[in-house]
C-alpha cells in the first residue's frame, strides 16, 4: 500500500486528545470547523503552528502522519497562499473515515513557545 505524508499543526488541547487515542486518531471538528485540514508539508505546518497556535494556546506542535494513498486520491491538493501553502480539505463529517485511513502512528515532530519558548525539531 502506498502512502502519502501530511502534517497537521496542533494546539495543546488537540494535541492531548491525540494523545488519548494513542496517537491514532484526530478528534472530531468543533461545529464552527466544517472542514479538517491537513497540510503537505512541514514548513507551512510550522509556520501555522508557529504564527497561530502559539498566539492563541501558548504552544504550538507539529505532527506528521501517513495516509494510504488511495484513499487519499478522492480529495484534491488545495493552494491557499504561496507555494507552500498547500492543504487538503477534508469536509468534518469525513474525518472519522479519514482516521481509518492513518498508517502507523501520528508523531510530533515539531514544537514551539513550550515552557522554554523555544523550537524543537
Amino acid at each position: 500500500m502506498g502512502v502519502v505524508t501530511l502534517y497537521r499543526p496542533v494546539g495543546p488541547r488537540e494535541l492531548e486528545l491525540i494523545r488519548a487515542s494513542g496517537w491514532r486518531l484526530f478528534p472530531p471538528r468543533l461545529p464552527d470547523q466544517p472542514i479538517f485540514y491537513p497540510v503537505t508539508n512541514r514548513e507551512y505546518a510550522a509556520q501555522i503552528a508557529r504564527d497561530w497556535n502559539v498566539k492563541a494556546s501558548g504552544a504550538g506542535f507539529v505532527t506528521q502522519f501517513d495516509v494510504d494513498a488511495t484513499y487519499l486520491g478522492q480529495f484534491s491538493v488545495q493552494k491557499v497562499g504561496g507555494n507552500i501553502h498547500t492543504e487538503y480539505w477534508i469536509p468534518a463529517d469525513a474525518l472519522q473515515e479519514f482516521n481509518a485511513h492513518i498508517v502507523g502512528v501520528i508523531a510530533v515532530i515539531d514544537e514551539f513557545g513550550t515552557a522554554t519558548g523555544s523550537a524543537s525539531s
